[in-house]
């Protein structure tokens, strides 16, 4: 029988820490794990397999794609998207063991925190190198690179990610309107 606790569907298989605080409206599918101290909104959609570490934010009406893995230190704003299988990472120089051979434990390290601004898009296999801003409505194509920031309202793409392009709200690639503004052949306004 499913978790129906505040309005939060829960898959039977998925794994939810009683200290995670997820918002109502929220459906967590088979296999996901949702750690203590991570924080969910409201009306977001967990993918089959998907991880969200402690200490990550999802703000309100995001997407999280099977097979995501979200580590300690990403924030995400409202309304973003996630494809299946995307990686963060949240380490700059990740060892299994420190230089004497001793294994390295939670204090050898600094998680180095990523944000993913309101609107954007990531698409399937792409990575994220933490220590990045991704801007809000900028679109991330699929199996990407992600090194560095990306602006607000760019397309990025490659392997590293480099931006070939702009989008509007809708994700449709544009030209700029008659006042530089971003504007899509929907109309759309960036």
């Amino acid at each position: 029988m499913p978790l129906l606790k505040e309005y939060v569907y829960v898959a039977p298989t998925a794994v939810v820490a009683d200290e995670a605080e997820i918002g109502p409206g929220t459906k967590i599918w088979h296999f996901a794990q949702v750690r203590a101290g991570a924080r969910i909104g409201t009306g977001c959609v967990i993918g089959t397999g998907a991880y969200i570490d402690t200490g990550v934010t999802v703000g309100d009406h995001c997407k999280i794609q099977n097979g995501a893995n979200l580590y300690r230190g990403v924030v995400l704003e409202d309304g973003v998207f996630v494809g299946p299988d995307v990686q963060f990472t949240n380490d700059r120089v990740p060892r299994a063991i420190n230089p004497d051979g001793s294994l390295k434990e939670e204090d050898d390290w600094s998680v180095v925190p990523t944000r993913v601004g309101r609107g954007a898009s990531i698409g399937a296999n792409a990575t994220i190198i933490c220590g990045v801003t991704i801007g809000e409505w900028a679109m991330v194509a699929a199996g990407a690179v992600v090194t560095r920031d990306v602006p607000p309202y760019a397309c990025v793409a490659g392997v590293p990610a480099r931006v070939i392009g702009r989008v509007c709200k809708c994700g449709r690639r544009h030209g700029p309107g008659p006042g530089g503004e971003p504007r899509s052949s929907c109309g759309g306004i960036g």
